[in-house]
């Protein structure tokens, strides 16, 4: 079982930067890749991107800018996702979730955290 739980959402001005933060409650197996997913207000789920738990690669959606950096701190269980030159666009509730990256299934989810981007 694990249990994500993220961090650092907040409110921000357009243009600025935030790193929101996901940690793993229990062991991850190598076999899993955790990722990111933001819901934004009337609009499904989007997805962001993914850090495979092996080796670290990453993947990004096709529409995903070179704003958005996952990280991965694999002693500490974390991955963050970098935000840089936010627009109020990318208002939403940010998630993280893990599951077998073979298979592209997301077998666990966090809670969310909220960004808001406005001036």
């Amino acid at each position: 079982q694990l249990q994500l739980v993220e961090f650092g959402g907040g409110v921000v001005q357009p243009g600025d930067s935030l790193r929101i933060s996901c940690v793993a409650h229990g062991r991850i197996p190598r076999t899993y890749a955790l990722g990111w997913f933001r819901r934004a207000p009337g609009t499904d789920r989007e997805f962001l991107g993914r850090v495979s738990w092996s080796d670290g690669s990453r993947d990004y959606a096709g529409n995903i800018e070179s704003r958005f950096t996952i990280l991965r701190e694999g002693a500490q269980n974390t991955v963050h996702l970098q935000m840089n030159s936010l627009h109020p666009e990318d208002t939403a509730v940010y998630y993280c979730a893990a599951g077998p990256k073979s298979q592209g299934l997301w077998s666990y989810w966090g809670q969310g955290t909220q960004v808001t981007v406005s001036s």
